[in-house]
């Protein structure tokens, strides 16, 4: 049985003399993995693996920026009078939905520059971009950060004081909501790629996309409403809430429009 989840009393990774910051080489593992799921995919699907790492070369820089902008623009007064912090993304800060806005965007254009097969890649990376944020979350683990409401369940994560809230500061153990969002992520996984197919074989190609970015709400949902980070609010709830809402249930139209216009001719992926 779990006392509690002890946090990292470093959130460096020391390999001899080089001090790697953690969060960076979980959000770099993340990557790698998500690369190498969505190459197999597409492999399967007939395509030619050099053209992931092609798309991956533009939408991962265009991923970490967007995702960067969208945290500064959110939680703009946290930046104000220390504009030197924006660029420091080791520290932590990276917006989900900014992400995904400045990936899709730089994979849709190259992807149409290069005349590839849409569809084929929507589904291609529905399951690896959940992979990437799963493993990516640890490193919120190690930078003490983006923790729920105290617990006093065995699984409750130890935070030093420093990194406490001051309304918390008596409290010893919290929800660790980087881990719940890991475990949602991994579960998102094996729904698309295990699940989905077998439910709805002839869905619409590409839709396992969207089935992804709705589960991903439903998931950020119940987990934002737990955590105690400061956050922008409108009308008294985090403007995440607000996205995971709209962004949810945006996708939710074209999960049932993917699963009602079935396409026949759809290529099982792995």
């Amino acid at each position: 049985m779990l006392a509690s989840i002890p946090s990292p009393s470093s959130n460096a990774i020391e390999i001899g003399p080089i001090d790697l910051r953690a969060y960076g080489v979980l959000i770099a593992l993340g990557v790698f993995a998500a690369v190498w799921l969505a190459t197999k995919r597409w492999e399967s699907q007939g395509g030619d693996p050099l053209v992931i790492q092609q798309i991956a070369m533009w939408g991962i820089p265009a991923g970490v920026v967007g995702a960067r902008l969208y945290h500064v623009i959110t939680d703009f007064d946290r930046f104000r009078g220390n504009y030197g912090e924006i660029p420091q993304i080791w520290k932590g800060g990276l917006g989900v939905w900014g992400a995904i806005v400045g990936g899709a965007l730089a994979v849709l254009w190259v992807a149409r520059r290069d005349g590839h097969d849409v569809p084929g890649l929507l589904e291609a990376t529905a399951p690896a971009i959940p992979l990437a944020q799963a493993i990516g979350r640890l490193g919120n683990w190690f930078n003490q950060e983006l923790f729920g409401k105290p617990t006093d369940l065995p699984w409750g994560l130890e935070i030093d004081h420093s990194h406490r809230p001051p309304q918390y500061a008596g409290e010893d153990t919290f929800h660790p909501t980087f881990l719940y969002e890991a475990l949602w992520n991994l579960g998102l996984v094996a729904v698309i790629i295990w699940v989905v197919p077998r439910v709805w074989p002839n869905m619409r190609r590409g839709t396992s996309f969207a089935v992804y970015v709705f589960g991903y709400t439903l998931g950020r949902l119940w987990i934002e409403l737990m955590r105690v980070d400061p956050a922008t609010q409108v009308l008294g709830t985090r403007v995440n809430v607000w996205v995971a809402i709209v962004v949810g249930l945006t996708a939710l139209v074209f999960v049932v429009r993917g699963v009602r216009d079935t396409d026949a001719d759809r290529v099982e992926s792995v």
